[in-house]
């Protein structure tokens, strides 16, 4: 027998199991993988990337010689997962389709991904002003959540692939030997995906820090052309009797074009050392 059923339905199916199944289930794990001697159980969290919330959802598998169960939470997940399992098939075939199946728009949504990471990379670069660590943020999040995800899957189809309990014939040990390369690619892009995105917050950090750098060397250079000037203001705000340039006829004058002349050599240098 082959069916998707809800959890609250496990009832329904007891007599198909063994006891020391029926008291894992009733556990309630959210990842595990467990051979007994007639049969392989292993649950997951699912990362629906076709739903646009990538809504996790908790996915139990039971597998014997003559029954595949697969239990789900939700009726939107049970719709979901039914479609993915095919009729007709044997047990071993059935469950290497079913994940034929759920990994089948995943290379796809992976490289869309890529391209989003490039498209933002492209634009933070471009333009520091606005802030893209909220979406660099998301993005890390969303990985992590992927990586958590083809972790699970890869050690669970290593189990299956190993076959302890030889539930499996020599072709199902093929078929799940496959699901598990194609898992551990999978797995070793999204390791790719979250090297690539931490270069590319280090980088928009780094672009940020070199704007901020940029503006204080402009206050910085401010600071040190007005610093002369200060010094000849509280110079000759001394009012001291007998300083000759307040007698001179042209000591207002003197001071303005000694002023202006401070500046001009100043902001020669600095734009000559390429400082600003």
């Amino acid at each position: 027998m082959q069916q998707v059923l809800l959890f609250s339905k496990i009832s329904t199916i007891t007599a198909f199991l063994e006891p020391d199944v029926i008291d894992y289930i009733n556990t309630k794990q959210t990842f595990a993988f467990e051979s007994f001697e007639k049969s392989n159980i292993f649950t997951f969290e699912w990362h629906n990337i076709n739903i646009y919330s990538n809504k996790i959802e908790k996915v139990l598998i039971y597998m014997d010689n003559d029954d595949l169960f697969i239990f789900c939470e939700n009726e939107e997940c049970l719709h979901n997962l039914s479609v993915l399992l095919p009729e007709g098939l044997s047990n071993e075939k059935a469950l290497y389709q079913f994940f034929v199946n759920l990994f089948h728009d995943d290379i796809r949504y992976l490289e869309n991904f890529e391209t989003k990471i490039t498209d933002i990379e492209d634009s933070a670069l471009k333009n520091s002003k606005q802030n893209y660590l909220e979406k660099i943020i998301a993005y890390r999040k969303e990985l992590l959540a992927l990586k958590r995800y083809y972790e699970q899957l890869d050690l669970i189809l290593d189990n299956l692939s190993a076959n302890d309990n030889n539930l499996l014939s020599s072709e199902g040990e093929r078929y799940m030997t496959i699901i598990s390369g194609r898992v551990h690619r999978y797995h070793s892009y999204v390791l790719n995906l979250r090297d690539y995105i931490t270069q590319m917050r280090e980088a928009y950090q780094a672009q940020i820090d070199i704007e901020q750098n940029q503006i204080m060397r402009i206050f910085t250079v401010v600071t040190t052309v007005f610093l002369p000037l200060t010094l000849i203001a509280g110079w000759y705000g001394m009012n001291f009797k007998h300083m000759p340039e307040l007698y001179w006829e042209y000591g207002y004058p003197f001071v303005i074009i000694l002023s202006i002349l401070v500046c001009v050599s100043m902001l020669w240098y600095f734009k000559k050392k390429k400082w600003f």
